[in-house]
């Protein structure tokens, strides 16, 4: 399977849980535009079954290339990036884990506990990247549980493996020519946006600008009955050119940071 059947089959999954996302890429595709993809991001743990290495394998052995890392000490997490070393409108992999040794015993062992179910054949193989939950139904008292040490650890045990957030390319849109027309758009339809640390992450001088929906409720099945919290997100980014002439590839650790929390609890 090649990395665009790895791509439509996590956007499938991806725009069937969260609605809003098909909505905004229609709104999008309704103004004219061809909507490119900046990167996909996903989450995991630092267990080296199904780590970083791990998840990135399919990508690798797919043409893509390591080409960053970052560091979140604040959240507790390690990240790196990936490009294609040959088709430019691919978009980037963006990988996270959560630092699982910096936690208490009680999270240690819930994460242990949930990869230990994971059949063996699935460790290393292509289909992990998109095969979600594969621990079974979850609990909302260990969802809680874990919130309260780490939103990031909490999400990634009701979901498991699958895209966390697409982002769309601003640098593409056609008609939109700055992020700050992109989230007036959005406002004006009804969508709400992430302003941990404000709308707009990140400035020109920085050479990225980021922004992000915050992401919709969905009702998942607890062992306790059916909850609603939050799913993925959709996200927005602008680079920009460096003084060395090329357009800035990488990512900024702290809007990364408030990005993530486009999937923290918030009331409607």
């Amino acid at each position: 399977m090649g990395y665009k059947n790895i791509i439509e089959k996590l956007w499938e999954t991806y725009t069937t849980q969260n609605p809003s996302v098909q909505k905004i890429y229609d709104l999008f595709v309704s103004h004219g535009e061809e909507v490119i993809n900046d990167h996909i991001a996903f989450r995991t743990f630092d267990d080296g079954r199904i780590n970083i290495d791990a998840l990135s394998k399919v990508f690798r052995e797919n043409g893509y290339i390591e080409k960053g890392q970052y560091n979140f000490e604040k959240k507790k997490l390690f990240a790196k990036h990936f490009e294609h070393g040959e088709d430019e409108k691919a978009p980037r992999i963006f990988i996270s884990q959560l630092l699982t040794s910096e936690f208490s015993v009680y999270l240690q062992n819930m994460v242990k506990q949930s990869i230990d179910k994971i059949p063996e054949e699935l460790f290393g193989s292509g289909g992990l990247i998109y095969s979600g939950n594969l621990w079974g139904q979850p609990s909302f008292e260990i969802y809680n549980k874990l919130k309260e040490e780490s939103e990031y650890a909490a999400w990634l045990y009701v979901y498991g493996f699958c895209a966390n957030h697409f982002t769309v390319s601003i640098n593409h849109l056609s008609n939109f020519r700055n992020i700050g027309e992109v989230n007036t758009l959005l406002k004006d339809k009804g969508f709400a946006l992430n302003d941990s640390g404000g709308e707009i992450k990140g400035t020109p001088e920085q050479l990225l600008e980021q922004s992000s929906i915050k992401a919709e409720p969905v009702n998942i099945d607890f062992s306790e009955g059916r909850k609603e919290i939050p799913g993925c997100y959709y996200e927005f980014a602008k680079r920009y050119q460096g003084n060395d002439g090329m357009i800035f590839s990488g990512f900024l650790a702290d809007s990364a940071d408030k990005i993530f929390e486009s999937t923290n609890f918030y009331e409607k």
